[in-house]
């Protein structure tokens, strides 16, 4: 069967004086999350070292020993570390899986009071230069993900600050997402994945990873689960629950797992690097109407739209 393109837009086409390169670019974005949810993103200008600075740091804090890194776990503010078989990610779409096969290091980044803060409070003193590389990495990619919005609204045929003029204050989060070797951690249980299936919450998803076997996963209605497209050096992105709302179903919250680590690759370790991009938690989420909507949802605010729905994924 038939699999739907994903397509790699180039932002270098946005940032140019080409109008009819710019709206061509617009209309593939359309068109992509009205098919998958999905897209890859090359000419975003993230220095390729800044992600491998960040995943070093990461390794090393999820190499300390377990009661070292136990010592950050603050699931209170949502920050801090979270460890294997802590989260079912499965649980927020009502799918029955084992926890996830997977450690994290999850940090908010916040703008309440006019000053930006990163959450959680404490870091580790072992890696003293993982807040530096985790607010430089949410920096760049909030920066890019405001130019995509940019792009959406533009083609949706809205000012182009329809979206963005609720993401002024920096509010978004950061995950780090280990996955371990089958060889550290044996093999899976049945039905159980590094990530189950689900759908993300907020507006767009972007995601700096890596290629493996035991990787990203994307669902078609038609052709079922598919492996992700990629391409060195470009970004993923999806979209999430809440902008397909916005979008009144015109577009799709893209359906994804990360399957379990590989028995023909035992040795197989990956770091994902994901960036949430939100709006302000008051925002009011209106569908858009006909045309352009296909649905109307009831309008729900988005802070409390996510906060639901982390608190039915974990941690257990």
């Amino acid at each position: 069967m038939h699999r739907p393109h994903v397509p790699v837009i180039d932002l270098t086409l946005w940032s140019g004086q080409d109008r009819t390169a710019r709206n061509r670019l617009a209309a593939d974005v359309d068109r992509s999350l009205q098919a998958t949810g999905f897209l890859l993103v090359s000419g975003h200008g993230i220095d390729r070292q800044l992600p491998a600075r960040l995943r070093a740091a990461a390794r090393t804090f999820f190499a300390l020993p377990t009661e070292a890194k136990a010592r950050y776990a603050q699931p209170g503010d949502g920050g801090g570390w979270y460890g294997r078989e802590q989260v079912t990610t499965a649980a927020s779409e009502g799918t029955v899986t084992p926890p996830d096969l997977k450690e994290s290091w999850a940090a908010a980044l916040e703008s309440r009071t006019g000053r930006t803060d990163l959450l959680p409070a404490h870091w580790p003193a072992e890696v003293p230069l993982l807040r530096t590389y985790v607010r430089e990495f949410a920096d760049r990619m909030r920066a890019v993900s405001d130019t995509l919005l940019e792009i959406m609204a533009t083609a949706l045929g809205q000012p182009a600050d329809f979206f963005t003029r609720h993401t002024r204050h920096p509010h978004g989060n950061v995950l780090i997402n280990w996955y371990p070797a089958a060889d550290v951690i044996g093999p899976a249980a049945p039905g159980q994945f590094r990530i189950g299936p689900h759908t993300d919450f907020g507006l767009l998803t972007l995601l700096d990873r890596q290629a493996g076997k035991g990787g990203l996963q994307i669902h078609d209605d038609t052709t079922g689960w598919h492996d992700a497209p990629w391409a060195p050096g470009a970004l993923t992105l999806n979209i999430g629950d809440l902008m397909q709302r916005w979008s009144g179903d015109r577009w799709r919250s893209g359906r994804h797992r990360v399957l379990p680590p590989p028995t023909e690759a035992p040795n197989e370790e990956l770091t994902s690097l994901v960036y949430f991009h939100a709006c302000a938690p008051d925002t009011p989420i209106t569908s858009l109407p006909a045309p352009l909507g296909r649905r109307q949802h009831e309008t729900v605010r988005a802070g409390t739209w996510i906060r639901d729905k982390l608190q039915a994924i974990g941690p257990q």
